[in-house]
């Protein structure tokens, strides 16, 4: 397939990064430069009216939004990132959840003052409290994730590691399943590839630090 990701350093960008270095499929990359803002350009909205990062160019168009990326690939190549059969309910129903339920608590903690006109340092400790319920949980069921779960979730442990408020609100170390997860996972060599090519360092998901990208910004 003719595919074409545009992304950011160590953007969401990241989760379809290494969904496809895991596929081991063929594709480019296209920078999006946050720093001039390119996402917003006319051009970039043509292939993401919404402006946001990540998009994947496939033969059957533009997709965008990181969770219908990662199972438009996972449908293309069955079995491989999703189980199928009896499984796959409960396997989409955590894609979901990461998607719909974590990922927006890390935005807010991220980016407090775009969500609510109240004190951001109030957002920020509600949206933490609530990001640190949400890991309790998923730690107590990495059985039942799959390889495109491990894509999706291992970068949003490093940047909850690396963002809002320094992270020292957070540490790997008290969710153990998710230690192991996150050690085992940038291992393999699909992680490695990814983080070599954004400049995420050796242990970009265990003991991450600030990309040092070999183009673009992460910021």
């Amino acid at each position: 397939m003719d595919l074409t990701l545009h992304y950011a350093p160590d953007n969401a960008s990241l989760c379809v990064r290494l969904a496809l270095e895991t596929l081991g499929v063929p594709y480019r990359t296209t920078l999006v430069d946050r720093a001039t803002r390119a996402q917003r350009s006319p051009a970039y909205r043509a292939l993401n009216p919404a402006g946001l990062i990540p998009v994947l160019e496939t033969p059957d168009g533009p997709v965008f939004e990181t969770a219908a990326i990662l199972l438009w690939l996972s449908d293309r190549h069955p079995g491989n990132l999703l189980p199928d059969g009896k499984a796959r309910g409960r396997a989409l129903s955590w894609l979901f959840w990461l998607s719909n339920t974590l990922h927006p608590a890390l935005r807010g903690t991220f980016y407090p003052d775009t969500y609510t006109p109240a004190p951001a340092g109030m957002i920020r400790a509600a949206m933490q409290a609530q990001v640190s319920a949400h890991l309790a949980l998923i730690d107590a069921h990495t059985d039942a994730l799959s390889p495109l779960h491990h894509c999706y979730l291992a970068p949003m442990l490093r940047w909850t590691a690396l963002y809002g408020d320094n992270g020292d609100w957070f540490s790997i170390r008290d969710f153990p399943a998710l230690q192991t997860l996150a050690t085992v996972f940038e291992a393999s060599p699909a992680a490695q590839r990814a983080a070599m090519a954004e400049g995420l360092g050796p242990t970009p998901f265990s003991a991450p630090r600030h990309a040092q990208p070999p183009e673009g910004t992460a910021t």
